[in-house]
């Protein structure tokens, strides 16, 4: 597998937001999110075997990290996946796994200690053209789906996905992952009751962090 890095921090969006984790981030990814925060994850990497990430995330599982999370880049698209996702879960690992949405996710475990985060990507990305909406039907009700927003478009774009697919879990959060009054106040607003507006917690404890804290 290519890896961009691996470290431990707290989890900084989504549902588990302030959770501590080992997080091991997947190099290579085929969309180009105009707002992308991990840029220098979308190539390169360096080689590892499943083998030399399991030792690492064995040393601190010793340590109390009860949460890997499997990022990117696009983890999808390395062909080791699926035996690194099951070997972390036949090991009692708790395992949030972060896709961008685009490739099919159907074949990902279905074991109660795996939650699947995945974006639905906003026309301000320039990517919303690439996403997979059959995913949508594959989550369970442990899992849910994200939506970056950057503007009334994007807004109201992500209104329309959830009316029409009715996710279980929603999380809305605002470009940058601070700037969450706007936001917020549209939901309200809305009575959107489904939605949760959360922000980017690494970016508020770490803000000048340019990779994994």
């Amino acid at each position: 597998m290519k890896i961009s890095e691996m470290f431990v921090s707290l989890q900084g969006e989504g549902l588990y937001i302030g959770t501590p984790m080992y997080f091991v981030r997947t190099a290579g990814c085929n969309l180009r999110c105009a707002w992308c925060d991990t840029p220098y994850a979308q190539t390169g990497g360096r080689e590892m075997s499943i083998k030399e990430i399991y030792s690492e995330i064995i040393k601190e599982g010793k340590r109390g990290i009860q949460w890997v999370c499997i990022t990117g880049g696009e983890p999808l698209l390395q062909k080791d996946i699926y035996k690194l996702l099951y070997i972390l879960l036949d090991s009692n690992f708790m395992v949030l796994f972060e896709t961008n949405g685009s490739l099919p996710i159907d074949e990902l475990p279905t074991e109660e200690n795996l939650v699947v985060s995945m974006d639905i990507k906003t026309p301000s990305s320039k990517m919303h053209d690439k996403m997979n909406f059959k995913n949508i039907e594959v989550l369970g009700p442990t899992d849910y789906v994200k939506f970056v927003i950057a503007d009334d478009r994007d807004y109201n774009y992500a209104k329309k996905i959830i009316r029409e697919y009715e996710p279980y879990n929603i999380v809305m959060q605002p470009v940058g992952g601070v700037d969450l009054k706007w936001l917020a106040e549209k939901v309200i607003q809305d009575r959107l009751g489904n939605v949760r507006v959360l922000p980017q917690l690494h970016k508020i404890i770490w803000p000048k962090a340019d990779r994994g804290r």
